[in-house]
């Protein structure tokens, strides 16, 4: 997905809904890692993961749930649009090279400010892992 759509605000309806799947794997993991400075063991340190509840390094919450800004960016509204709030719950943990199904749907549209608001999830083996809500402007 190289390619961000164009939607304008007259072409998303209410109820419209938008997915991309992505595999988050531990090179990534790691890299986000370096970039964010967040080298907690759980995220980084195999052995230490194996020892805790997880028994697996965990996937950053905030790595996951950054794929909503590729949601918002690239998929629906794709261009033109500015991000304005995006809530977050973690519902459950993510494990390196699981598929993530990455998911969006209109819930609400706000005419005289060119708004939507979008609920936004990850889900991972059908389960919703992460779920929150997105304010975006059409500009």
């Amino acid at each position: 997905m190289k390619t961000a759509n164009d939607y304008n605000y007259e072409e998303i309806n209410i109820g419209d809904a938008f997915e991309f799947k992505k595999v988050l794997t531990v090179q990534e993991i790691d890299r986000y890692a370096d970039l964010t400075g967040d080298h907690n063991p759980l995220h980084c340190d195999e052995e230490y993961a194996r020892s805790t509840e997880f028994g697996n390094r965990v996937v950053h919450g905030m790595l996951a749930g950054s794929l909503f800004s590729t949601l918002v960016g690239m998929v629906c509204p794709g261009k033109k649009n500015l991000y304005l709030t995006q809530s977050l719950k973690f519902r459950s943990p993510i494990y390196p090279n699981s598929e993530l199904t990455v998911r969006g749907k209109i819930l609400k549209k706000i005419d005289s400010m060119k708004v939507i608001i979008i609920n936004t999830e990850v889900v991972v083996n059908g389960e919703i892992a992460i779920q929150g809500e997105a304010q975006v402007k059409l500009i």
